[in-house]
């Protein structure tokens, strides 16, 4: 990203700062990946929000969905693909809240995301973090 950007990222910039995020991380976090989408859009759908208990779109950052990581080498025929969702708008807004580079933030939600389905602690994950910093 332009330090002299003053527009809001779009999607296609937010995806090459997630596929950047992803080239940093660790080997063997990498590796969980194989086979995983990202996906970035404005906002969650109205029933993934409902189904989450989630009243207000900006609380949801990113999502994973699909069979977990781990279990792909049993996916059914037809089955979708695991899928990690950045929403746009609501790393927007936490990014301008909050200070934390755009990058960082994306970095962030992939790997709690994903940690989250491997059950990795928070100790874990932040030294995923790091590493990718």
């Amino acid at each position: 990203m332009s330090e002299r950007q003053t527009y809001a990222p779009d999607a296609a910039l937010i995806e090459r700062l997630a596929d950047a995020a992803l080239a940093r991380m660790p080997a063997q976090f990498r590796a969980l990946l194989e086979g995983v989408v990202v996906r970035v859009e404005d906002f969650a759908e109205a029933d993934v929000l409902a189904e989450l208990g989630i009243e207000d779109p900006f609380d949801l950052t990113g999502l994973y969905t699909g069979r977990p990581v781990g279990e792909q080498e049993r996916m059914m025929p037809g089955e979708l693909l695991p899928v990690i969702h950045l929403y746009r708008r609501p790393l927007l807004d936490e990014w301008a809240e909050t200070g934390v580079g755009l990058e960082d933030l994306i970095t962030h939600v992939i790997v709690h995301e994903v940690g989250h389905h491997f059950g990795f602690s928070d100790a874990d994950m932040h030294a995923i973090e790091d590493a990718a910093g």
